[in-house]
Formats: C-alpha cells, sequence, structure tokens
C-alpha cells in the first residue's frame, strides 16, 4: 500500500475529517485503489456511524460521502476494534462496511505504508 488515510477525528466539531475525506477521493485520481487504505481509529470510527443528523447542530451531513469509497472500488478499510470497545460501540450500524482489527494488528499495516495522513 502506498497511501494510508488515518481517520482519528469525529465527524462534526472541527474539519478534520470532511478534509480528509476529500483528500482521499482526490488521491483515488492519482492511485490504484489497491494501493489506498482507510484506517478509523479513536473518536474517528464515530465517521462510520449511520443515522446521524448533523443538521440539528447546523452542520452539513457528509457522512454519507463515504459510501463513494465502494465506487472507487477503495476496499482496504479498517476499524479498530479496541477503539469500538472503549466507546461502547461493540454493535453499530455503519455506513460502509470495514475489517475490524485490533489496534496492535492495525499499526502493522500502517507501518507497511509509503505515506501516512492524518486527519
Amino acid at each position: 500500500m502506498k497511501l494510508a488515510f488515518v481517520f482519528r477525528s469525529p465527524p462534526h466539531g472541527n474539519s478534520a475529517a470532511r478534509e480528509g475525506l476529500d483528500a482521499l477521493l482526490a488521491a483515488t485520481a492519482f492511485c490504484d485503489e489497491d494501493e489506498i487504505a482507510v484506517f478509523f481509529m479513536d473518536d474517528g470510527v464515530f465517521n462510520l456511524l449511520a443515522q446521524q443528523q448533523p443538521e440539528l447542530i447546523l452542520q452539513k451531513d457528509f457522512i454519507r460521502s463515504f459510501k463513494l469509497l465502494d465506487l472507487y472500488d477503495i476496499s482496504q478499510r479498517f476499524v479498530c476494534a479496541d477503539s469500538l470497545c472503549d466507546l461502547g460501540l461493540t454493535e453499530i450500524d455503519t455506513v460502509i462496511s470495514c475489517e475490524k482489527s485490533h489496534r496492535t494488528l492495525l499499526l502493522e499495516k500502517l507501518r507497511q505504508a509509503e505515506k501516512v495522513f492524518t486527519f
């Protein structure tokens, strides 16, 4: 894998996650889909929650845009099982499917990337 995109920020309250998604989608124009991996860790797992209502806090709903990863054939998608457990989100309805892995395995995968972008 050449590029790893790590989402560690929650979807609302700052623009990091939205900017990360924009950067991820832009990278698909320059790399093959098998050269890009996406990781959701810490508060970044909140980006996966379906049924969010950001309009209630006057925020734009960009979470649905993560479904574009299917369209762009980005299949290397991982979510930190430890983060889900720590946040009490073991059984959640997600916007996209991701492979659940423990933090140590995710960190090993991240070390294999040529470039890591954290949002």
